[in-house]
């Protein structure tokens, strides 16, 4: 399967090069260093003199322009002064943009916390109260240099590259242009009929991304973290990945979610019917996402199973248990 032979983007960023990248902005460091799950970007907790620890995000090249990250950090910095427990950069002299060496970097406070526990409801009632804020300011504004999460930018464009560079075996083309364009035609008529409003969106709400500590509370406080993926698109995509896959299940926790989030903004109950095309656009765009990092040792190292005659086998297979799944309307 084709492979891309282009330079590694972080390839320059040795363990020197973050400190000098951190006291370039008058931080005074310890030396200690440690590196963060990240795969699009690079994340290090960084000692200081003092003893405490900051979090450096170096960005991907290429992958936003500066205006799309100081967007993303005015969204956070806007929903921090609000209360509402999202983890925002840091400001130095007003900025919270920083280039060294060519490496584009921001400071964050480092925020401990677990993952939340989706079986208690007391935590989906503080996720959805949360959440509902985030959108009412989500919705005062459009974002202007972050994209749309659209068919275009999570379907159709995605499809199209692995196609052009040969990313899918000769053998199983025929077969993924077969079910992804069935898939795609579902998507926008089903789009089509309910004509979400767009408001600015998390974009990638997921476990992995809430951080659910207790140090201001016996209950806790979910900290929303990672706001990379940040973008316009419908209320739902900030929702539905916190959803179990079992009907009965989904359905009690969609509704403990959703009653408490219209206590600060109002859901359109028809954005339901877009969980499932929603699911399938994350699907085909993650495997685009893969190729175009495949090119990165990392993603190579963390990922070896994927471009295998295998994988796209049974990426096949499981767009097409989505089109079933298309096909049978969600009942809320």
């Amino acid at each position: 399967m084709t492979q891309q032979t282009t330079q590694p983007p972080f390839e320059s960023l040795t363990p020197e090069a973050v400190i000098q990248a951190v006291e370039s902005i008058g931080l005074q460091t310890s030396g200690y260093q440690l590196g963060l799950n990240s795969y699009e970007n690079r994340v290090y907790q960084v000692g200081l003199e003092d003893g405490s620890t900051v979090v450096t995000k170096f960005y991907r090249p290429s992958r936003w322009s500066n205006q799309a990250i100081l967007e993303e950090h005015q969204f956070t910095l806007e929903l921090k002064e609000l209360d509402i427990p999202v983890v925002a950069p840091e400001c130095f002299d007003g900025n919270s943009l920083f280039t060294h060496d060519n490496h584009r970097f921001s400071i964050y406070p480092t925020q401990a916390g677990r993952a939340p526990n989706l079986e208690n409801d007391q935590h989906l009632r503080q996720l959805g109260r949360y959440m509902g804020r985030i959108h009412a300011l989500g919705g005062s504004a459009d974002f202007t240099h972050r994209p749309q999460l659209n068919i275009q930018t999570f379907g159709d464009d995605p499809y199209e590259y692995l196609l052009e560079k040969g990313f899918i075996p000769t053998a199983l083309e025929s077969a993924y242009e077969a079910i992804t364009e069935a898939l795609l035609d579902h998507i926008e008529t089903t789009f089509e009929q309910i004509q979400p409003a767009m408001i600015r969106l998390h974009g990638d709400v997921h476990p992995g991304n809430i951080l659910w500590s207790h140090k201001h509370s016996d209950s806790g406080m979910p900290y929303m973290i990672d706001f990379d993926d940040a973008r316009m698109g419908p209320a739902i995509q900030d929702l539905w990945m916190l959803l179990p896959t079992e009907d009965e299940s989904m359905k009690r926790t969609l509704d403990t979610l959703i009653t408490a989030y219209e206590l600060f903004h109002d859901f359109d109950p028809k954005e339901i019917q877009l969980i499932e095309p929603l699911r399938t656009l994350r699907m085909i765009h993650h495997a685009a996402w893969l190729a175009k990092r495949w090119h990165d040792p990392a993603f190579q190292l963390a990922f070896p199973w994927f471009n295998s005659q295998n994988y796209w086998e049974q990426h096949i297979l499981a767009l097409k248990e989505q089109l079933s799944a298309l096909q049978e309307p969600l009942i809320y």
